[in-house]
């Protein structure tokens, strides 16, 4: 049993015979994170625990993973009810659709249910198709996008955000644009291009760091590197705190994506293997506090 106490800020469920999931239910299609054949098939908070038996794992926090875009807030609904008999997730980030008019009405509706913090709208866009999340690029800019993160503001809820280093410029305007917005970093920056795009990464990551309403969760760096080592993943995850600074930076695990290139275990063992020279409470803070913070654990 580790040590460290580990809150997991970035995992995923989903019950294949209950709900619907276009990119589960529907088969598998080309991603960018490759050929997910393996983890398409029921994922319960049961499994979950199993794989991280062995941390100290003391809270997590569900990010929306693809549910029933006919029914957002049916994933709350069914992971409140998890949590409610599981203890576990401690944290619900739901899915919206901003360009909807109404999506205040449905903001509300996530609102109902207590372990609610924030939603997350993939906001990747990319030449390669099987790597777009997004039908067009800047989004956000539209007035149709803008008005409903303004609904997220009038109701203190954070936003994950999802992209691609070349458009981490857009989302610094909008940082600075709702500074009381709390934005957290999905994984990393979602560098899944390969080692060709470090630095333009890198000066990317800390252009945007520069915004003191945006966190980074390091994560997901598996997306990029399949075959990935502690060392092959360190410049990454010592860049990442390099420009957000251990108090802006979070672990996390993207259980069970990152099943596909790794064990739970693995993932968090690098990242006390990169971090073996840091004081206590620095390690406190990227593996525990931070999370525990930005979404209001």
């Amino acid at each position: 049993m580790s040590d460290i106490a580990i809150i997991d800020p970035h995992f995923h469920l989903w019950d294949l015979e209950t709900n619907y999931y276009p990119w589960l239910s529907d088969g598998v299609k080309p991603s960018a994170f490759g050929d997910y054949t393996a983890i398409n098939k029921t994922y319960l908070i049961g499994d979950f625990l199993a794989d991280a038996k062995n941390q100290n794992l003391v809270k997590a926090v569900h990010l929306d993973v693809g549910f029933d875009p006919k029914n957002p807030a049916g994933e709350t609904k069914w992971l409140q009810g998890v949590a409610d008999k599981h203890g576990f997730p401690h944290g619900i980030v739901g899915y919206a659709d901003l360009r909807k008019p109404d999506v205040g009405d449905l903001l509300d509706e996530h609102m109902q249910y207590a372990n609610f913090r924030g939603i997350r709208q993939s906001m990747n866009y990319h030449t390669d198709a099987a790597k777009t999340y997004q039908t067009e690029p800047e989004v956000s800019r539209t007035p149709e996008w803008r008005r409903g993160f303004k609904e997220l503001a009038r109701r203190g809820l954070s936003f994950d955000l999802q992209l691609y280093y070349w458009q981490m410029e857009e989302f610094l305007e909008l940082a600075r644009e709702f500074p009381d917005v709390q934005i957290i970093l999905n994984h990393t920056g979602m560098q899944v291009d390969g080692p060709a795009h470090f630095d333009g990464w890198r000066k990317a990551m800390h252009m945007l760091a520069q915004a003191p309403n945006v966190a980074c969760k390091i994560s997901g760096l598996g997306m990029g590197d399949w075959t990935w080592t502690a060392e092959s993943i360190r410049p990454y995850v010592e860049e990442a705190i390099g420009a957000f600074g251990v108090e802006r930076a979070m672990f996390a695990s993207n259980f069970p994506v990152d099943k596909l290139f790794s064990s739970y275990d693995a993932i968090w063992s690098a990242f006390k293997e990169i971090t073996a020279g840091y004081s206590a409470s620095e390690r406190s803070a990227l593996f525990h506090d931070n999370a525990e913070r930005y979404y209001r654990l």
